[in-house]
């Protein structure tokens, strides 16, 4: 018995040894960065920390890349992009497969996220002809306005566990096309993953002459690596992907360098559901944004607003549903929800219940599943819990499956449900009444950065801008004019006349 409960402990560690070998990532064995996957909690792996002084030389290689990455024409850029996405299609598979067995959500979404970093490839190389500025108007005649738009130099990428591959990858292809180098500091509990998108980035690279040596580097370590890469001068631009405390703790210092930030922090997302709502759509969305990713995503459904007159209609059927959602192997094709990343996350799913208990809600589900087959991991059911009212718990973003339940009487009240957190990344209404759409999507309705209209919060494509506001911290990745984060701006103002006018018709004679 001990060596058949051997063998399924050592399982991920097998497959992941595997995957890495055929991806030519060699060494992930030895280091003091220990990765665990939280399919059984077994060690996977093993990646060595970046000391201060690996970082000092790292990041000024990274300047040296990015010194000459500049002079390369942006659409050249765009090729070596072009050829990155084309490997990533090629190891689809592998690295979807990797995502999985390091992060715990399922497979279908560990593809899912490798397929949002060759659509953001796709993205970046089209932009690389698209880089443009605009011609203005001058007031003086013979003279021309223009505004350039020129790299920044290093751009920095925190990344967070949940999406372990794809935000750097929207970072990092727009910062590549943009002209500049890029450092990465993954999260410590998604080590493996990053090595394998650098091999994956550095055999693109393989026989392209332009691309200089350390265009991409990865610093492997835990938060002070990060706070390292915070306040160093050399990182002209800091992407931050995690927890509103990880936000607060690195932009000040970014601030106090007068540094650039690109933060993408907490979500606490709604969805409301009016009197005039499809109800089965609005059910398939209500359970993949509420339980997707085992509620690890920012933008994870965790607040429904149900209109009072149809409350009755549809929890009854979610009160149904939620315990027959199937938890289990993330690799296994029934399964709907994996397990959460470690024990850690599912003490704080189980504080978050008993507070809402404390505060008069009624919880459907939440309990703790296969702990005897896996004492080191931490699967948990969905939770439905009906709230008599936004207290406390429910304006925390706890990241785990808990689906808290509000009633609402008009739009307003809705919008204002909606409102009244301090995060602003996602939300969504199901309604088929025009006047209550255009009233969400106005400025008097949702403050979010993300407002959707008959689709759940979650799940949003490359093409638009990703991002939110208030403590979601206001940054934008990904598509629309992102890119315009990884670049300075410079007007030009071009004489091309004999005469030397003033702006605003001053008059400076001087004889």
């Amino acid at each position: 018995m001990a060596c058949n409960n051997e063998a399924v402990v050592l399982e991920p560690a097998r497959e992941v040894a595997d995957i890495l070998e055929r991806l030519g990532v060699r060494d992930a064995l030895h280091g003091d960065l220990e990765s665990y996957s939280p399919i059984d909690g077994s060690l996977i792996g093993r990646v060595a920390s970046a000391g201060r002084t690996d970082s000092d030389a790292q990041v000024a290689r990274a300047c040296a890349a990015a010194a000459a990455w500049r002079d390369v024409p942006p659409p050249l850029r765009g090729e070596l992009v072009r050829r990155f996405g084309a490997r990533l299609r090629e190891a689809k598979a592998d690295l979807g497969r990797l995502v999985t067995l390091e992060n715990g959500k399922i497979l279908q979404e560990g593809l899912g996220e490798v397929q949002e970093m060759i659509d953001i490839c796709d993205f970046a190389v089209g932009l690389s002809r698209q880089l443009h500025g605009l011609t203005i108007a001058s007031e003086r005649p013979g003279h021309r306005m223009m505004e350039t738009w020129h790299p920044l130099g290093v751009v920095g990428v925190i990344s967070a566990f949940n999406f372990p591959v794809a935000v750097w990858a929207w970072n990092a292809a727009l910062a590549w096309v943009c002209g500049n180098a890029v450092v990465w500091k993954p999260s410590e509990k998604t080590p493996l993953t990053a090595l394998a998108c650098q091999r994956l980035f550095e055999s693109a690279c393989e026989g392209f002459a332009a691309a200089p040596a350390a265009l991409s580097t990865v610093l492997q370590g835990d938060a002070s690596t990060g706070q390292a890469l915070a306040a160093d001068p050399r990182i002209a631009l800091l992407s931050a992907t995690g927890s509103t405390r990880m936000g607060r703790a690195v932009a000040p210092v970014v601030a106090a360098r007068f540094g650039r930030v690109l933060l993408e922090l907490g979500g606490n997302n709604a969805l409301v559901v009016s009197p005039s709502a499809d109800l089965d759509l609005a059910l398939r969305a209500i359970v993949f944004s509420a339980v997707g990713t085992a509620g690890q995503r920012c933008t994870t459904l965790r607040r429904l607003i149900v209109h009072e007159s149809i409350a009755d209609r549809l929890l009854p059927r979610l009160r149904a549903l939620w315990p027959a959602l199937v938890v289990g192997d993330p690799r296994e094709s029934g399964t709907l929800v994996g397990p959460l990343i470690d024990l850690q996350a599912g003490a704080a799913m189980q504080r978050a219940l008993e507070a809402a208990i404390a505060q008069g809600g009624v919880v459907v589900g939440g309990e703790a599943r296969l702990h005897a087959k896996h004492p080191l991991a931490c699967y948990r059911a969905p939770a439905l819990v009906e709230m008599p009212a936004q207290s406390s718990v429910v304006q925390q973003e706890t990241f785990a499956p808990i689906l808290y339940v509000l009633r609402h009487r008009t739009l307003d009240e809705a919008i204002a449900l909606n409102n009244a957190v301090a995060q602003g990344l996602a939300s969504s209404i199901f309604t088929t009444d025009l006047r209550e759409a255009e009233r969400f999507l106005s400025s008097a309705g949702s403050d979010c950065g993300i407002v959707n209209v008959n689709i759940g919060p979650s799940g949003a494509e490359i093409g638009g801008a990703f991002g939110g506001e208030k403590e979601t911290g206001g940054g934008r990745e990904s598509g629309s004019d992102a890119w315009k984060a990884y670049m300075r701006r410079a007007t030009n103002t071009i004489n091309h006349s004999d005469a030397l006018p003033l702006a605003q018709g001053i008059r400076f004679d001087i004889g």
